[in-house]
């Protein structure tokens, strides 16, 4: 591929993705839904069968690693410990009882129906779709006090740093498995798994304690935001070489990012937002385009019939967390409540450039459960006050 045509083909999607967003803006929906759709449809346009619009893996692979280190660090620094509400406690609980119900049905029913041979690729998908980041929700209710839209919203904040972990960290474990169950393979796998967290974490901190360490004393406005995106990619990239787990040191320096003092944060905090922001556009589009989902009945039957599995899995997790605080309605708005944002978009776009046995069906399910679940969150939104007595507020951004 020239170097022209591929910053054509560039071009064309971040022009596409603007517009898709602002259309969405006019709508009053979610731009997920729409970009997702158009990278769909641009994967169909081929010529004498080839596709028209394509990218080299290299590139696909660097954009993954990239929107993966800087996603994560701006959703782990937005996560402040001082300011946590009266309801990170309940959104703790739900997250990790949601975690435990859904992985265990969902990998059991995803094995069952789409006959997916490794009981570890099963769990993976389990484990992403254990995530929820109620976009959909959250922008018609923006400031709303509410306490299931708060709890929602406070819930998404806590699971996203697991759900981008785990996927990674099952990967790690797959890659070591010698295939036979016992207590010396246990242990085996025991060393490189405290492997990942150890260097993760102390790379993480190495790293934070440095860079943030040098942006207390002072602050630019050319430096700063350069040495912030610099220091994310050397905790990744240092993590990974020590045999950590990059994901896990990039979530340790956004923690600390976001808890500490440094002159200007709230700069910074915009600048990575921003960046953060193209980068998801980015990977909305490019996910569509390069994951192709079966256009099958056979397909659509058996994922829909999963997804209900699913909001029944969810169903019960919000049931078992909560068994009197909260109104049926309330539990039901909730359980139905899960649409997929860009940090599962982000670690499917990162699973695409893996050749892994069965890693295809997982990436066709991600992308069509991301497809369900906004739409569904969607058409939520409109009839929230049914569930939650408030109507929605539409507000420009």
């Amino acid at each position: 591929m020239t170097e022209l045509l591929f910053l054509t083909n560039l071009s064309i999607v971040l022009v596409i993705g603007l517009f898709i967003t602002l259309i969405s803006r006019k709508l009053k929906i979610s731009n997920v839904l729409l970009l997702l759709l158009s990278g769909i449809l641009i994967s169909s346009l081929s010529v004498d069968g080839i596709q028209i619009i394509s990218f080299p893996s290299d590139f696909l692979s660097s954009i993954a690693v990239l929107a993966l280190v800087m996603i994560v660090f701006d959703a782990a620094s937005r996560f402040k410990i001082k300011e946590f509400s009266l309801l990170s406690g309940e959104a703790i609980r739900l997250s990790f009882v949601f975690l435990v119900v859904n992985v265990i049905i969902l990998t059991i029913a995803s094995l069952f129906l789409f006959k997916i041979q490794s009981v570890f690729i099963a769990f993976l998908f389990a484990s992403l779709m254990s995530g929820t980041d109620p976009g959909a929700i959250l922008a018609m209710f923006s400031g709303s006090k509410n306490k299931v839209v708060e709890l929602i919203e406070i819930e998404s904040l806590v699971n996203t740093p697991l759900i981008v972990l785990l996927p990674f960290i099952t990967l790690d474990i797959m890659s070591n498995f010698t295939g036979s169950f016992g207590l010396s393979t246990i242990l085996e796998q025991l060393v490189p798994f405290l492997q990942q967290f150890v260097a993760g974490m102390g790379a993480g901190l190495l790293v934070g304690l440095i860079a943030f360490r040098l942006m207390k004393k002072g602050y630019s406005d050319k430096l700063s935001p350069l040495a912030l995106i610099t220091a994310a990619l050397l905790t990744y990239i240092l993590a990974e070489n020590l045999g950590g787990n990059g994901v896990l040191a990039v979530t340790v320096m956004g923690l600390f990012f976001g808890n500490i003092y440094v002159k200007e944060k709230g700069k910074l905090f915009e600048f990575s937002g921003i960046f953060a922001h193209a980068l998801e556009i980015l990977v909305f589009v490019l996910i569509g385009l390069i994951v192709r989902i079966p256009f099958t009945a056979d397909f659509f039957i058996r994922s829909s019939l999963l997804f209900v599995i699913y909001i029944i899995a969810r169903f019960i997790a919000v049931n078992l967390s909560f068994q009197k605080e909260f109104k049926f309605k309330e539990k039901l708005f909730m359980s139905l409540n899960v649409q997929k944002g860009i940090a599962v978009a982000v670690v499917a776009f990162s699973f695409a450039a893996l050749n892994i046995e069965g890693i295809n069906t997982v990436l066709n399910l991600t992308l069509v459960f991301m497809l369900y679940s906004i739409l569904l969150s969607t058409v939520l939104a409109k009839f929230a006050d049914l569930f939650i007595g408030e109507k929605a507020d539409p507000k420009d951004d």
